[in-house]
C-alpha cells in the first residue's frame, strides 16, 4: 500500500475508532455518574473483586486466536468456524468451573454475597466468546464505523436498564445487569450486522496452525490479564469491600481517557502495522507518529486530571467518594504512560515476534509480584505506587525492545515525547496557580482546563511541534470539503 493510501486509511480508521472509544467512555461516564450516586460503594467492591477472574477467563477463551486470525491474510470459513466452536466450548467449560468455585471466593473475601453475584456475572464470558469471530471479521474489513454503531446501541440500552434498576433499588444487580446486557446485545448486534454463520466444519489442524503463533500471545495475555486486575482481589482479601470500591473506581475513572487513547490507537495500529510488517523503516515511522499523537493528548490530560481530582470527585460524586481521590491521583501517573506500552505490544505482534511479547510479560509478571510483596504490607497507597513503578519499567523495556526490532530507540522515543511533556508541565502548572484559590468546584475545573488548553496549544505552536501542524492540516482539509 502506498504511503498516501496508508495515511488516508489510517486517518479514516483513527476517526471512527476514536469516535467509538471516546463515545463509549462518555456514555459509560454518564451512567457511572448516575450509578455511583445511587448505588453504595460496597456494591462496586463486590463486582470489582471478581474482575481478575473475568479477565483471566476471557483471555483463555480467546486463546490468542483472534489476533492470529487478524494477522493472517487469507482466512476461510473453516478457519473462522473452528475458532468459533472452540471458543463456545471453552467458554461453557470455564463458566462451569467458575460457577462451582464461587462459594470458595465468598470465603476468601469473607463476603457470602459474592457467590450469587459471581455466578450470574460470569455468564458474560459465554456472550463475549460468541462475539469474538464477528469482531475479527469486522476489524479485518476496516469497518470501524459499523463497530461504533453497534457499541453505541448496546451501551445505551445496557446503561439505561442499569440506571432504571438502580433507581428501583436493585443495588449490585444493576451493575451486573449492565455488564451482562452489554455483552449479550453487542454479540447479537455483531451477528446481525456481519451476517456470517459458522459452517458445519471443525479442523483441529487449523487450530494447531493458529496456536503455533498464538500460544505465546496466550501466555502473555494471561499474565497481563492477571497483573492488570489482581489489585482489587488482593484488597478484597484483606480489607473491607468499601476500600476495594474506592481503589477500583479510582482506577476505572483515571483509565477512562487513557483507555480511550489506547483502544483508539491500538485498533488502528492492529490494522496498519500488520499491513507493513515487513518494512522496518515504515514501521518505525508509523510507530513514531502514533507515539507523538499519544504524547500530545496523554500528558496534558493526565496532569489536568491530577490537578482537578478533588473538585471533580466532589462535583460528580459528593463526599462519599472523596476517599478515592488519593488513589486516583497516584494511578493517573501510570495511566499517562500505559497507551505507549500497548502500541509497542502491537508492534511486536505485527512483526510476529511473540517471543518479545511473552518475554516482556514474564518479566512484568515477576516484577509486579516482587513489588506487591515489598509494598502491599505498607498499605493500599503503597500498592498504588507499585503500579506506577511497574508501568514505568514496562515502558522502558518495551522501548528498548522496539529499538532492537525496528530501530525505534529510547533516544527517539524521548525526542518524540519530551517536548509534549514539558509543554504540558508548564501549561498545567500555570493553570493550577490560576485556580489555586477558587473554592467553587465547577469554576475551578473550568479555569484549569481553559488556561491549560490555551497555553498548551500556544506552546506547541510556538515550538512548531508536529501534532499541531497535523491538526491545522486536518482543519484545512475539513474547511475545503465544506
Amino acid at each position: 500500500m502506498a504511503d498516501s493510501a496508508l495515511k488516508k486509511k489510517t486517518t479514516h480508521s483513527l476517526f471512527w475508532s476514536f469516535t467509538d472509544k471516546f463515545g463509549q467512555q462518555i456514555l459509560n461516564f454518564v451512567s457511572m455518574l448516575a450509578l455511583m450516586n445511587i448505588v453504595e460503594p460496597e456494591a462496586y467492591g463486590l463486582t470489582g473483586s471478581l474482575a481478575v477472574f473475568t479477565a483471566f477467563s476471557a483471555i483463555l477463551i480467546d486463546s490468542g486466536f483472534g489476533r492470529a486470525l487478524l494477522n493472517r491474510k487469507d482466512i476461510s470459513d473453516v478457519d473462522y468456524s473452528s475458532v468459533f466452536y472452540f471458543n463456545m466450548l471453552l467458554s461453557g467449560l470455564l463458566y462451569l468451573i467458575l460457577f462451582l468455585i464461587a462459594p470458595f471466593l465468598g470465603r476468601v473475601f469473607n463476603t457470602p454475597e459474592v457467590v450469587p453475584v459471581a455466578r450470574v456475572m460470569f455468564l458474560s464470558l459465554i456472550f463475549n466468546a460468541f462475539a469474538l469471530v464477528f469482531q475479527v471479521i469486522i476489524v479485518k474489513r476496516g469497518d470501524f464505523k459499523g463497530v461504533t454503531k453497534i457499541n453505541f446501541l448496546a451501551i445505551l440500552i445496557a446503561n439505561g436498564v442499569a440506571i432504571a434498576m438502580a433507581l428501583i433499588g436493585y443495588g449490585v444487580w444493576a451493575l451486573v445487569a449492565q455488564l451482562l446486557l452489554f455483552a449479550l446485545l453487542r454479540s447479537l448486534f455483531l451477528w446481525m450486522y456481519i451476517r456470517w454463520s459458522p459452517v458445519a466444519a471443525f479442523s483441529v489442524g487449523k487450530l494447531k496452525t493458529f496456536f503455533a503463533f498464538s500460544s505465546r500471545l496466550l501466555c502473555s495475555a494471561i499474565i497481563s490479564a492477571i497483573t492488570g486486575n489482581i489489585y482489587p482481589s488482593l484488597i478484597a482479601a484483606f480489607y473491607p469491600m468499601q476500600q476495594v470500591a474506592f481503589f477500583n473506581q479510582a482506577k476505572k475513572y483515571q483509565d477512562i481517557p487513557f483507555l480511550t487513547l489506547s483502544n483508539t490507537f491500538r485498533s488502528v495500529a492492529m490494522l496498519i502495522l500488520s499491513e507493513i510488517n515487513e518494512d522496518r523503516e515504515r514501521l518505525a515511522r508509523v510507530v513514531g507518529k502514533l507515539v507523538k499523537s499519544i504524547a500530545f493528548l496523554s500528558f496534558p490530560v493526565g496532569l489536568l486530571m491530577i490537578v482537578t481530582a478533588e473538585p471533580l470527585f466532589f462535583l460528580f460524586f459528593k463526599e462519599k467518594w472523596l476517599a478515592a481521590v488519593p488513589y486516583f491521583r497516584t494511578l493517573t501517573f501510570a495511566g499517562m504512560l500505559s497507551p505507549f506500552i500497548l502500541i509497542f505490544n502491537e508492534l511486536f505482534i505485527a512483526r510476529e515476534r511473540a517471543d518479545f511479547f511473552l518475554g516482556l510479560e514474564v518479566v512484568k509478571g515477576g516484577l509486579l509480584i516482587l513489588l506487591i510483596l515489598l509494598l502491599f504490607p505498607k498499605g493500599i497507597m503503597a500498592l498504588a505506587v507499585s503500579w506506577i513503578v511497574y508501568v514505568f519499567i514496562t515502558l522502558l523495556i518495551s522501548v528498548i525492545l522496539s529499538g532492537r526490532l525496528v530501530g525505534y530507540r529510547p533516544s527517539r522515543f524521548l525526542k518524540d515525547t519530551l517536548p509534549y511533556l514539558c509543554a504540558s508541565l508548564v501549561s498545567v502548572g500555570v493553570a493550577c496557580l490560576a485556580g489555586l484559590h477558587v473554592d467553587r468546584p465547577l469554576l475551578c475545573i473550568a479555569i484549569n482546563v481553559l488556561v491549560a488548553t490555551v497555553l498548551y496549544l500556544a506552546i506547541c505552536k510556538g515550538l512548531k511541534l508536529e501534532m499541531v501542524k497535523e491538526i491545522e492540516h486536518w482543519f484545512a482539509v475539513f474547511r475545503r470539503k465544506r
